[in-house]
């Protein structure tokens, strides 16, 4: 509305509606995104090594470390951080790179809103600076929207980014706390790839699905259909082919 009326410029209102389209296309990837949902044939991925393992007690499948049964969803989520309302899913492995640019993008479009309407509407003292009541109302309920904004989200920025630098999710964290463990430090720092993939560093400030370089291993679980794939490969490439010369010899 500003940059209709002139008081600022065009290419700054584009920079202002990328950012919110990111910002939305982070939400909606977030909300449509499978979390991490734990299949019915999940097992170990060392489960020659393993002589017991822990399985859900409400869904009744094998439950790798860091994830938790959602009551909300109803499934059990791998590296469930916690369930968020305002997406309507849980956060988990699978959709953590969309819920971290969400936040990352949200709130540099409160900081961005409330930049300009302090340089164009509050300390504004050129006689250029008239606004009709509709502005006025407007600017005022959006400065007050972008403060609660900016503060919350800062501190679901601080809550994510310490989970990733001690690799303790919400509410790991949270159970440490009630059993007065949380000086236990026992997990490792989640790597930045496990977030948001092996792909060119372009695709992290996008909402697009990650690419992993080692699927098992982040959601902590592997299927007997891709241990069966797996072999099949492993015993293909074990296979060397003979050549055979014009005299009928096999050569090795």
């Amino acid at each position: 509305l500003l940059a209709h009326t002139g008081h600022i410029w065009g290419i700054v209102s584009g920079i202002y509606g990328t950012i919110c389209a990111l910002a939305l296309a982070s939400h909606v990837k977030t909300m449509f995104t499978d979390p991490g949902a734990i299949p019915q044939a999940a097992v170990p991925i060392e489960i020659a090594n393993r002589a017991t393992h822990a399985m859900c007690v409400h869904c009744q499948t094998y439950k790798p470390p860091s994830s938790h049964h959602c009551r909300i969803c109803n499934r059990c989520v791998s590296r469930m951080d916690h369930h968020c309302p305002w997406m309507n899913n849980c956060i988990g492995a699978g959709n953590l790179k969309h819920f971290i640019l969400f936040l990352y993008y949200t709130w540099t479009a409160a900081f961005t809103a409330l930049w300009i309407f302090t340089l164009d509407y509050f300390f504004c003292v050129s006689e250029s600076c008239v606004f009709n009541p509709m502005t006025m109302h407007l600017v005022r309920a959006m400065t007050v929207i972008g403060i609660f904004a900016l503060f919350f989200i800062s501190s679901m920025i601080i809550n994510v980014t310490y989970g990733i630098m001690t690799g303790i999710g919400t509410i790991d964290r949270l159970q440490k706390r009630a059993e007065g463990k949380l000086d236990v430090v026992d997990d490792e720092p989640i790597d930045l790839t496990d977030i948001f993939g092996i792909g060119s560093y372009l695709t992290w400030f996008f909402p697009i699905d990650p690419l992993f370089e080692d699927y098992d291993r982040i959601f902590g679980y592997v299927t007997p259909q891709r241990i069966l794939r797996q072999q099949q490969r492993d015993n293909q490439s074990s296979v060397v082919p003979k050549i055979v010369d014009v005299r009928g010899y096999a050569q090795v």
